[in-house]
């Protein structure tokens, strides 16, 4: 395995071995990082990626034109948010090293990819998300997706709060039922969204089919054989989402569980919600993120190609 090296401090040129491997040096670097489990997760994963980038180009020792080429080779293969994550990792990474001088920061303000502030994700309609929950209910596979898909679109939810939901999280608070969550980013369980009858019908309806239903289990949990039972994954709700909507006839790469969040926020606002509404029903801590779905309420509503188009076929 290549590793990288510490280079000299008084030259441009790195011929100093640094003895140990990337995965040591990894190891050593998240105990550095201050952040949750998954943050640590997506950095690992970030990182490995670009040392398989250096051991299939045999860079021993990388200097900032090796940096800048790996990110161009990403833009090729990979969505520009996902390059723009990956080289958060890397500059973080050389950021560190140079820290603890064993490597000189290369990365440093190299860019990642440029993301549009609009989102590229597709959102349903009212008659489509209609279609999409018009599938039977009869099993507890059909039951917990019709619920899973529900909790999603009516509480603006992603797919990780639906993975770390769990049964006690539904209360009651006077007159309305609500499922306190743990946000993206957060520690603890400190926000909640409003249960309408028809949701909580459907989630008591999928609870019925359990076993185990104890305050403490998952909310929605696996049926597959090497999991029953277990707490659903990101990738196991995202999955459910995105066959659902395969089914539905919505084979889009625009559509996606994320997808139910925008419409949610974007049917909110086309049904009177205002921007500041919105942000709290989102749990956005910036303005400025909610503006995005604003940006997409109003180009949706403006019709000026249709003006254009009757203009020019006006008889």
């Amino acid at each position: 395995m290549n590793s990288l090296i510490i280079p000299e401090s008084s030259s441009n040129h790195l011929e100093t071995p640094f003895l140990q491997s990337h995965e040591a040096l990894l190891n050593r670097f998240v105990l550095f990082l201050d952040t949750s489990p998954e943050t640590i997760t997506t950095y690992k994963k970030s990182l490995r990626q670009f040392f398989i980038y250096l051991q299939e180009n045999n860079i021993i020792n990388p200097r900032r034109e090796d940096i800048i080429a790996y990110r161009d080779s990403m833009k090729k293969n990979l969505q520009s948010n996902t390059v723009q994550l990956y080289m958060v990792a890397v500059r973080l990474f050389f950021s560190w090293l140079s820290q603890e001088g064993l490597y000189p920061n290369i990365a440093f303000k190299i860019k990642g990819a440029r993301v549009g502030n609009a989102h590229k994700r597709q959102c349903l309609t009212v008659n489509q998300l209609q279609n999409l929950i018009s599938f039977p209910r009869i099993t507890v596979v059909e039951k917990r997706d019709y619920a899973i898909i529900l909790l999603m679109t009516t509480g603006g939810l992603r797919d990780i709060e639906i993975s770390r939901a769990n049964i006690e999280d539904l209360q009651v608070i006077g007159d309305n039922v609500v499922l306190y969550i743990q946000g993206k980013g957060r520690d603890e369980k400190d926000a909640f969204v409003l249960i309408p009858s028809q949701i909580d019908d459907a989630i008591r309806d999928y609870l019925k089919e359990r076993n185990d239903t104890f305050p403490s289990s998952p909310l929605f949990c696996s049926t597959s054989n090497n999991s029953r039972g277990n707490r659903l994954s990101t990738r196991s709700v995202s999955g459910i989402v995105k066959s659902r909507l395969i089914t539905a006839g919505y084979d889009s790469p625009h559509l996606t569980a994320h997808s139910l969040r925008h419409s949610a926020a974007t049917i909110s606002m086309l049904n009177g919600s205002t921007l500041e509404e919105t942000q709290q029903f989102l749990r956005h801590s910036n303005l400025n993120t909610t503006m995005i779905y604003l940006h997409h309420f109003n180009r949706m509503n403006n019709k000026s190609e249709e003006r254009i188009a009757n203009a020019i076929f006006e008889k």
